[in-house]
C-alpha cells in the first residue's frame, strides 16, 4: 500500500527515462514504490512542507487572514504558506508574511511542527513580532485583521493545524530561535 497523501495516480511515466512506472514493494517495512520498469528509477512521493507565522503585532494583538482560496476559502488562517526547493524555512515563514499580510517581521522561535496521517503538508509555525509595515491582503485573502486572543474567530479557522498552533502559541509553548 502507497503512502496514505500518496498521489501515484498521477504519475505515469518515469522522469528519468519515459518508462512506464509500476507499484513495487521495495521493503517489506516500508509502502510500495512507483519505480521504473525500464531504468529502475524509484519515484519517491515526497510531504510538501509549509511554514506559518503567528505574528503578534505592534498593538498586541494577533494577526490573521481570511483565504480568498481553496481549501479554507473564507475561513481564517496565519499568514503561510509552501517553502520553495532550496529555500531556508525561516526565510520562507518572513516571505509568506511579506506576501499574504505586507509585514516585515521578526521570527522569535518555533511554536511546533504539525503532521497529519494521510495529509500530505508539514507544517512548521512560529511565532514571530511585527517590525514594520501596513496590514493588507494579496491576492489570496480576502480580509486582514488583527484579534486579541480572546476574539480568535475558533469555530472559522481553516485547518486543524490552525486551530492547534494558535493554541500552542496561547499556552506558550514555543522554543526560541538558537
Amino acid at each position: 500500500m502507497l503512502h496514505p497523501h500518496d498521489e501515484a495516480h498521477a504519475y505515469k511515466f518515469c522522469p528519468t527515462c519515459g518508462g512506464a512506472l509500476e507499484r513495487k514493494l521495495l521493503k517489506a517495512t516500508e509502502p510500495e514504490r512507483l519505480v521504473c520498469s525500464k531504468c529502475g528509477f524509484v519515484f519517491y512521493l515526497d510531504p510538501k512542507i509549509a511554514v506559518g507565522t503567528i505574528i503578534r503585532a505592534m498593538s498586541g494583538r494577533i494577526v490573521l487572514v481570511k483565504r480568498a482560496i481553496d481549501p479554507g476559502y473564507g475561513l481564517w488562517v496565519f499568514p503561510g504558506g509552501y517553502v520553495d526547493r532550496g529555500e531556508p524555512l525561516t526565510a520562507a515563514a518572513i516571505r509568506e508574511a511579506r506576501e499574504e499580510c505586507g509585514l516585515d517581521v521578526r521570527l522569535d522561535g518555533l511554536v511546533n511542527i504539525y503532521s497529519y496521517a494521510g495529509r500530505a503538508p508539514v507544517i512548521i509555525v512560529y511565532a514571530a513580532t511585527m517590525m514594520s509595515g501596513e496590514l493588507a491582503t494579496d491576492d489570496e485573502g480576502l480580509e486582514i485583521r488583527e484579534f486579541s486572543l480572546d476574539e480568535i474567530p475558533w469555530d472559522d479557522l481553516a485547518f486543524r493545524s490552525t486551530r492547534e498552533a494558535l493554541r500552542d502559541y496561547i499556552d506558550g509553548r514555543s522554543v526560541a530561535p538558537a
